[in-house]
């Protein structure tokens, strides 16, 4: 098994054997879904069974067995739900999507004005954008302290996450000391740094909205109440490790499906200037209007997620699936990628396989990249604005392609990715340009007046 992908692995076991593996690491014993229906139908059908966490030693070593992903099924992660389903309801979501788009529209004067910095630029609108949400907080153009250290976090923590990564850790944990010791130091300042500048433009009455000034105001009963201050803290910090990389990272796949797939450019941009025109840039009043659009963004989250592997559960209880007895207190990875029964020629991009003959969304087209069940991801509404928002914005406004040399000729390339819990392409040359004079200007405009 390739420890730093261990999907790929089970991708092939998937072909094999089918769609529910059992096997065992060093002792533990894991349960791997390739299916989507049987995954929909235990995690979701039978959720109450296969809802909780396994413990695995990294989270608490590391100084973050607090980020609610990772907290075992119980009252505190009820509160820490409660307080997600507060703050990042659909309609709660639906305020910050002025926000959004103000951040986005900062990213295309950026891609205009330095193209080839794509990749910072793309992590500079993640980190803007959940900063702006979850703390009122505008992010510096470089070198920011609050978005470095979740940066060095991240770094710190991804390599050991997984349950693969955990096992091995609990076999040799000698090897993690330090990068461990690390953590936790950095953990405890990304935790009480970016609350206590909410707290301080607070007192002087000069703070913005945002969830954490939302949080601080939530009636708790007095079970909970002395809580408080410490599970904030955890939700928000929760907020910005979960989004901050990952919108950057699925724009960078989304770039390199553009670039490798023109055809889809070009249809995509069709449907835009049919629908939008090109006197305005998009917003997010035009989503129902633009299908083909959305199977783009929902394809991209397919062709290559950056979450392959889902987070572990584990039963609460026994259970028994097709003749198959699953014990009490296993662990369950997902690994879905490719699965050839839903999605024919699975590494090829293709938004038309979301879509219907009259090209409309296809019934029950969406994607299992925020989970399922009770775990599904809290913060979901919130990504997804992000993410169609940059989207749409990069196809409305610019013309991505493969590099040229010299002499004219496109620059062919072979992509690698990243590797690790949330594998993302690395940097590759490209061309970004402006699609029109036109709507340079409307982006400039648009900066301009932000």
């Amino acid at each position: 098994m390739d420890i730093s992908a261990p999907w790929t692995t089970y991708e092939q076991w998937g072909k094999r054997y089918g769609g529910i593996i059992y096997c065992t690491l060093l002792g533990q014993e894991l349960v791997i879904i390739n299916d989507e229906e049987i995954h929909h139908e235990l995690m979701v059908k039978r959720s109450s069974v296969y809802s909780d966490r396994p413990y695995l030693r990294t989270n608490e070593l590391f100084g973050l067995d607090w980020i609610t992903a990772l907290l075992p099924y119980g009252d505190e992660w009820r509160l820490h739900r409660r307080m997600f389903n507060v703050a990042f309801s659909k309609r709660a979501s639906e305020k910050y999507k002025a926000v959004q788009m103000k951040k986005v529209h900062q990213l295309l004067g950026n891609l205009l004005s330095t193209p080839l910095d794509y990749p910072k630029h793309f992590a500079t609108l993640s980190a803007a954008i959940i900063m702006a949400i979850t703390y009122g907080y505008d992010v510096a153009p470089e070198d920011d302290p609050f978005v470095d250290n979740i940066a060095g976090l991240v770094e710190l923590f991804v390599s050991a996450m997984t349950t693969e990564r955990a096992t091995l850790l609990s076999a040799i944990p000698l090897r993690y000391k330090k990068q461990a010791a690390e953590c936790r130091v950095l953990a405890r300042v990304v935790l009480e740094d970016p609350v206590k500048y909410v707290r301080d433009r607070t007192a002087a009455g000069t703070a913005t909205t945002s969830i954490v000034g939302d949080l601080f105001e939530m009636e708790l009963g007095d079970d909970s109440a002395s809580r408080k201050d410490e599970t904030v803290k955890a939700v928000a910090a929760t907020v910005f490790l979960g989004g901050a990389e990952t919108t950057a990272a699925i724009l960078l796949v989304f770039l390199l499906a553009m670039v490798l797939y023109p055809e889809a450019q070009a249809k995509a941009q069709e449907e835009i200037d049919r629908v939008v025109g090109d006197a305005r840039l998009p917003e997010f009043k035009d989503r129902d209007n633009l299908p083909y659009v959305q199977a783009v963004y929902l394809e991209t989250l397919r062709w290559h997620p950056i979450k392959p592997l889902l987070l572990p559960r584990k039963t609460t209880t026994v259970d028994v699936f097709n003749g198959m007895y699953i014990p009490k207190g296993k662990s369950y990875p997902s690994a879905m990628t490719r699965d050839e029964k839903r999605y024919p020629n699975p590494a090829v991009f293709n938004p038309e396989r979301h879509l219907t003959a009259g090209g409309t969304l296809a019934e029950g087209t969406s994607s299992q990249y925020f989970g399922l069940g009770r775990r599904i991801c809290p913060g979901r509404h919130i990504a997804d604005q992000s993410i169609w928002a940059g989207v749409i914005s990069i196809l409305a406004t610019l013309r991505v392609g493969k590099a040229r040399d010299e002499a004219g000729h496109e620059i062919d390339f072979t992509p690698e990715f990243t590797k690790g819990l949330a594998p993302h392409p690395k940097p590759f040359h490209c061309s970004i340009e402006p699609r029109s004079s036109k709507t340079a200007q409307l982006v400039y405009a648009s900066v301009g007046a932000n």
